[in-house]
């Protein structure tokens, strides 16, 4: 199958230019393609993951992916998806970024291995000791005000205005294009649909200065949105992000697994490597066993393997289990801080305490000492996973995670997290 037609099948295809022409392209030879992402942050979220996820299907089919980390793009600011302008951040703040997103990438398409064939590079170096008046006599005559202005990027920002500074970005953008096509033999730019403007843009100059029968295409992917209309990408209004430290593996695989129904096929055919009969098979699934959620498991099986490798997908799948049964008693500390990181919790020195009494003043988990001591003759209390039924229970060391917490569980599903200073 050709990857185009796969892409196709998968829904991840929005716009081409020239479809036939890159078809035959792609049959004939491999070929070199790349995305950009500007360091404005110092993660991708799982919605950055989308176009980077067409790049890995090249890549896995034997073409070259280059990622573009945008030093120099992201020193001015991508007005797309904006109303407003976007605040400066210094050069010292957007290089650590661009480091950061730079081992990101490398860990996705597996930079280092022998035939991943991935290239990092950054427009920084090319674009940052470029001269002003270099800058309009060699690219600025080549862009008409008036195309640029009927671009969706630009005129969406006419009402509320726009700087000169993010009005030149595409000028900026079809330069990279223009750079990677001449040094890099990249022929495929790809990126999501708010990019199209950029991409023509890039391949328009690409024509003005190598001829009309310069061969380069330009790939967009669609706006992904969930079944109820809303965009793709965030838990409870936060994003979902790559970075271990901001979204721990444990909560990475939660966010897939608790998709609904009605997106999870979708989500399979963009995001996972797994085969047509293989996505089949689970579409049924969903259909005929929906209470087991087998698409959801593998889902969020696949996704944190490839995010995040086996090792952090064992313990995230360790952690779902002692959660789904209770039993979170041999859970380690570290991983007791990444399940229950939002549940209710307070701090307070080591020490030991009659259980009504850390129930009550210490904890807070029973507003008087009577609803304390009723709970635990009912059985509705529980430290490190163990029921306690005992109101003489001393409370101490022996009930911790290595020193760090007591994990208190009221009733079923209750949990509360007291912090050892």
């Amino acid at each position: 199958m050709n990857i185009l037609d796969e892409l196709e099948w998968r829904g991840a295809i929005n716009q081409q230019t020239n479809e036939e022409g890159l078809r035959n392209l792609i049959e004939e030879e491999k070929i070199a393609l790349y995305c950009g992402i500007d360091p404005t942050g110092d993660s991708m979220h799982v919605g950055h993951l989308i176009p980077f996820m067409i790049l890995k299907r090249f890549q896995l089919q034997g073409h070259q992916p280059v990622v573009l980390i945008g030093g120099g793009t992201g020193s001015i600011g991508d007005p797309s998806g904006r109303d407003s302008e976007r605040t400066l951040q210094s050069m010292e703040q957007i290089q650590r970024n661009a480091d950061k997103l730079s081992d990101q990438m490398r860990k996705l398409f597996r930079a280092g291995e022998a035939d991943s064939g991935i290239r990092l590079t950054n427009n920084n170096n090319w674009l940052a000791d470029m001269k002003f008046l270099d800058f309009l006599r060699e690219y600025g005559k080549e862009f008409n005000i008036n195309t640029m202005l009927a671009k969706d990027i630009v005129s969406s920002r006419l009402d509320t205005g726009i700087s000169f500074t993010e009005f030149s970005y595409q000028i900026i953008q079809s330069i990279d294009f223009l750079h990677l096509f001449r040094e890099e033999n990249v022929q495929l730019q790809v990126g999501g649909s708010d990019q199209w403007g950029n991409i023509t843009a890039g391949l328009d100059l690409i024509r003005r200065k190598e001829g009309s029968d310069a061969e380069a295409y330009g790939l967009t992917i669609p706006l992904l949105l969930k079944s109820d209309g809303t965009k793709f990408g965030k838990s409870a209004g936060e994003a979902i992000w790559l970075d271990p430290e901001k979204t721990t593996p444990y909560e990475f695989y939660q966010f897939w697994f608790n998709q609904d129904d009605e997106d999870v096929d979708k989500y399979l055919k963009y995001f996972t490597f797994l085969t047509k009969e293989e996505i089949e098979e689970l579409a049924e699934l969903t259909k005929t066993e929906p209470h087991k959620r087998a698409a959801q498991k593998a889902l969020a099986e696949e996704m944190t393997r490839f995010v995040h490798g086996q090792e952090a997908l064992d313990e995230a799948l360790t952690i779902s289990k002692a959660l789904f049964s209770g039993d979170v008693q041999n859970l380690t500390a570290d991983q007791i801080a990444m399940s229950f990181k939002d549940v209710p919790s307070v701090e307070t020195s080591a020490g030991e305490w009659d259980l009504v009494e850390f129930l009550v003043d210490i904890s807070g988990i029973e507003s008087s000492r009577r609803q304390a001591r009723e709970s635990i003759k009912n059985g509705a209390i529980y430290l490190k996973g163990e029921k306690i039924q005992d109101i003489d229970y001393l409370v101490d060391s022996k009930d911790s995670y290595d020193g760090r917490f007591i994990l208190v569980r009221r009733g079923r599903r209750r949990y509360f997290l007291v912090h050892l200073i």
